[in-house]
């Protein structure tokens, strides 16, 4: 297998990046890039630590962060799993990246910066939905933010409901808990999962 070793030769192989992949980049937000965002009710959090790397995805009701000013975004952190593994990581390394979408759109919006995590119970208490309120918020500086090429998302044909799967021919989480412990009880795991994340969305 040949591989690439070294930067030059990756820019040998690749050539020149055009005016627009440049210029597009900012480290504020613009007017444009606020609208962009504030129509995405879903991003992906990705976060580095010293066990390596984490890629989460992170959605809420409306817009998946709250802008506070043109370098600051908030996530509020959502009922999860409580894994902590995004949130333990930035404590030990502030760098993340967010990519958000916005469905039906094949532009996508990138924010490369730092975040620290917020207990502030004013903060947290600015998230109430349902008289419940995230444990926490990460708090992201932007360093830099910037669209992405929209080829991926045409190429993947992701928001034709054509191509959509057939849920009912994946594995379920219950089959897929169970691929990993031999004697998990997948079938009570299938059938309480929809009532449990229906009470626990918030």
């Amino acid at each position: 297998m040949t591989i690439i070793g070294t930067v030059e030769e990756l820019q040998a192989l690749y050539g020149g990046t055009s005016e627009a992949s440049i210029v597009k980049v900012t480290s504020a937000l613009t007017a444009e890039y606020r609208e962009m965002i504030e129509a995405s009710p879903f991003a992906a959090l990705a976060t580095v630590g010293p066990e390596g790397l984490d890629c989460s995805p992170r959605g809420d009701d409306q817009c998946v962060v709250r802008i506070a000013d043109d370098k600051t975004v908030l996530m509020p952190d959502w009922r999860g799993n409580n894994r902590v593994d995004s949130l333990a990581n930035i404590v030990r390394d502030p760098r993340v990246a967010l990519l958000f979408l916005v469905p039906g759109s094949n532009t996508t919006i990138r924010i490369n910066g730092t975040a620290v995590v917020s207990v502030d119970p004013a903060l947290t208490g600015s998230f109430e939905v349902d008289g419940k309120h995230p444990r926490s918020v990460i708090v992201v500086t932007i360093g830099e933010v910037y669209f992405q090429c929209a080829r991926a998302l045409i190429r993947s044909q992701l928001w034709n409901a054509e191509r959509f799967a057939d849920a009912a021919s994946l594995p379920t989480p219950g089959a897929l808990l169970k691929a990993a412990k031999a004697d998990f009880d997948k079938e009570s795991y299938d059938r309480e999962w929809p009532g449990r994340a229906a009470k626990t969305m918030w």
